[in-house]
């Protein structure tokens, strides 16, 4: 890995020349806006003490399995997830990468494996965003009796926090009144509907295929799951890795920095305006 400061001046000039964004994200962007990031069950049972207590894993309660046989504690958690994900309010460093798509005749795609929602809660417009995961932010049916995908708009979760329980009605599928569960890529998920994020994924092809100097910033993607971060490998040479743990990269490819994606992008937005002038940015 180069020396940071060299890396932040090579993805500056790498960003100034672009004529397209191609921002790719894992859980780590969300941590600035104090989003958990389940990193191990230590991470989860920090969030969700009730679960540390039954010692539940991850790939326990993230599984289509939860929802037929414990669906109030599957909710609890899902539930409790989807009203903070309403609530919460991204980090500045979503504003700084729309900044930098401004001046980028070509705009910009999002590809992330988060379900949160948070790109399109930024201002990131709804059909510039894949999410390769799916979103929590829409529902299906838990057996599944159809293909039915709907947005969650009308379900308020009531979850008993210290029992990480739904206490209030479930969300129920339209067709065939059985319990609802997340459009989201769960572990063992064989029930999973992907056609919503199959179309997303069919725009994000089209936009890169048509794309002309591309530059990729991939932000707080880790290893454990590395399907961003492959992505983004095969998009480059010029990706420019973000990450607090794990910024290595194959210089072929990229260049990586070392830090939280927050302050990297002020660093990086620094930089640019210092080259090329504030009112430029």
């Amino acid at each position: 890995m180069k020396d940071q400061q060299q890396a932040i001046e090579q993805a500056a000039a790498w960003l100034r020349d672009a004529d397209g964004l191609l921002v790719t994200a894992g859980a780590g962007i969300g941590v600035d806006s104090g989003l958990p990031d389940f990193r191990g069950n230590d991470g989860l049972w920090r969030a969700y003490p009730a679960l540390g207590a039954a010692q539940i894993s991850f790939e326990s309660i993230a599984n289509p399995a939860s929802f037929l046989e414990d669906p109030a504690l599957a909710w609890g958690f899902y539930g409790h997830r989807l009203k903070l994900y309403r609530e919460i309010v991204p980090h500045a460093g979503f504003a700084i990468l729309q900044r930098w798509v401004q001046r980028m005749p070509h705009g910009a795609f999002v590809r992330t494996s988060n379900v949160d929602g948070q790109f399109q809660r930024a201002g990131f417009a709804e059909q510039a965003v894949s999410e390769c995961h799916g979103s929590i932010h829409h529902m299906q049916c838990a057996l599944p009796c159809c293909s039915h995908i709907w947005p969650a708009t009308g379900f308020e979760p009531q979850v008993d926090e210290e029992t990480c329980r739904l206490i209030g009605p479930f969300p129920r599928c339209p067709d065939c009144g059985g319990i609802a569960r997340p459009n989201v890529l769960m572990f063992y998920d064989a029930a999973w509907l992907s056609r919503r994020t199959d179309a997303q994924e069919a725009r994000l092809q089209r936009w890169i295929e048509s794309a002309g100097r591309l530059v990729t910033v991939e932000l707080g993607a880790g290893t454990a799951l590395p399907t961003i971060r492959r992505f983004s490998e095969r998009h480059g040479p010029r990706v420019i890795r973000i990450n607090l743990r794990e910024p290595q990269i194959d210089p072929a490819k990229g260049i990586g920095i070392q830090g939280g994606a927050l302050e990297t992008l002020v660093a990086l937005d620094h930089a640019l305006n210092q080259a090329s002038g504030a009112q430029n940015y």
